[in-house]
């Protein structure tokens, strides 16, 4: 969603670097240009203005810290306002335990995602040990309630509906009393959405926050309508009182200027963000994470909590012992691109690393072939992946033909993972990792999937024969001794 601005920012507070000193020639034109980036990006131009301008005198007040360059400070002092702008903090989800059960209202336009957004912030709930019921209020749209229906059977969540019934606070209250009876500590409400804000929608949500008393009542806005996205949460304020905010959709083409102005503009938190279709993609909104990512600095946090959550820690430590011992093989490294997948595949864990915003959108990249790798992977016997040394020239082919490739691709990934084996045994790289505790062992070597993946470089310094347009030379025959 950030890269346009993120690529914009970068551009702009490059200029301050090497100069000998921030001064208000210099840092005023390299604030125009953030300026400029910040309206690019659909931001609301009071709160661009005053950005800018936080910016310009904490700049010209701040003393240089000896160990940092001037640009380095300009950066720091953006970074420090981006989160200030979105934050400072993340906003948990109210809890009254005293109130049994706490009640959320989610309201927002027809379109922005509610239905969804009610399912995935119910299985997040559940995976912090609540115990959530889902209940359908958007009583216009039939297929509001077959959707959260069917969505209750993908989470394993339940479900309340009550078809027939237009009064949406009797179908509220009784979600409650059945939440109560059967110990459900959280009751989400879905409630319907319009095209517009209208005063017929407006007062029916204002019944139904009188009738429940929610603990909150979160406002589900779609982050591709940018500034749109900010006056339709500034009218659902002023009327109802939101609480927080979920901006959906930033997998998308949104161009981020909800995230930076929808906080500044209503006072509200954004608690949660959409970052995909799939339920389980629904993130906690950290503003410092955030603004990393905008100025291009990655979020290694979430990168490793996310691993955390994929990884099966008995799998993990059988893998560190098997890197010790310099064992890994085939089956292993199936494992790890599996879990790769999981974790959103290389593309989405690149995004998340410093400039990897740069390397996931190269052209080079061909995410393709590593499904590839996994199908010549699993067209091996188990014997073939436990020991990759008996995989001759008859071997090759048949895994070439089962697996829907050619020769010399099955050879080659054969050739860059002893290469890659070799490099982890002479480095001990995995053990220095592992040992730190900077990342989880199960997340594999990124470089070493990457230059599989295309993008040269990796371990070893591979060639980038995964890489779209490649060719694949093969080795030149040795001749025979006469």
């Amino acid at each position: 969603m950030f890269n346009n601005l993120t690529d914009k920012l970068h551009d702009a507070l490059r200029k301050l670097r090497g100069v000998a000193s921030l001064s208000e020639s210099n840092i005023s034109e390299a604030m125009n240009d953030v300026r400029t980036a910040m309206l690019d990006a659909d931001v609301n131009r009071e709160v661009a203005d005053e950005f800018i301008a936080e910016v310009q005198k904490s700049c010209l007040g701040s003393d240089v810290i000896r160990s940092i360059t001037p640009g380095q400070m300009a950066v720091k002092i953006v970074n420090d306002k981006l989160v200030e702008l979105m934050g400072p903090a993340e906003a948990p989800l109210n809890f009254e335990p005293q109130i049994h059960p706490n009640v959320a209202m989610l309201v927002g336009l027809h379109g922005s995602g509610k239905t969804t957004t009610t399912a995935k912030l119910a299985l997040h709930l559940s995976k912090h040990g609540r115990k959530p019921l889902m209940t359908a209020c958007d009583v216009y749209r039939p297929a509001a309630i077959d959707q959260l229906e069917i969505l209750g059977v993908e989470t394993g969540l339940p479900v309340h509906s009550q078809r027939g019934n237009m009064d949406i606070c009797s179908i509220a209250n009784d979600a409650i009393a059945k939440a109560r009876a059967a110990g459900n500590d959280y009751v989400l409400l879905d409630t319907a959405g319009r095209l517009q804000i209208d005063t017929d929608m407006v007062q029916e949500l204002v019944r139904l926050k009188e009738t429940v008393r929610p603990q909150e009542i979160i406002l589900v806005a779609d982050a591709a309508l940018g500034q749109q996205a900010v006056s339709v949460a500034k009218h659902f304020h002023e009327a109802l009182g939101i609480t927080g905010i979920i901006l959906t959709k930033l997998d998308g083409d949104a161009r981020g200027g909800a995230a930076l102005s929808i906080k500044k503009v209503t006072g509200c938190p954004i608690k949660f963000m959409g970052v995909g279709e799939k339920l389980d993609e629904l993130e906690v909104f950290h503003p410092d994470r955030m603004a990393s990512r905008i100025l291009g600095m990655g979020d290694i946090v979430s990168l490793v909590e996310r691993a955390a959550e994929e990884m099966d820690k008995e799998e993990a430590k059988k893998l560190q012992e098997k890197l010790k011992k310099n064992d890994f093989d085939f089956e292993d490294f199936l494992s790890q691109l599996r879990q790769m997948s999981r974790m959103g595949g290389i593309e989405s864990i690149l995004k998340l690393l410093p400039g990897g915003n740069k390397l996931a959108g190269m052209g080079e990249l061909d995410t393709s072939k590593f499904k590839q790798m996994e199908a010549i992977i699993c067209s091996m016997t188990k014997k073939e992946r436990a020991t990759p040394e008996i995989l001759d020239m008859s071997r090759r082919k048949r895994i070439a033909k089962g697996s829907g490739t050619n020769v010399e691709e099955v050879s080659q990934l054969i050739k860059q993972f002893v290469n890659m084996r070799k490099m982890m045994k002479s480095t001990g790289m995995f053990g220095k990792l592992m040992s730190s505790g900077t990342l989880p062992s199960s997340l594999g070597d990124l470089g070493g999937l990457a230059g599989m993946g295309g993008l040269g470089g990796g371990m070893g310094g591979f060639r980038p024969s995964f890489s779209r347009g490649s060719n694949f030379t093969p080795p030149k025959k040795k001749r025979k001794k006469k």
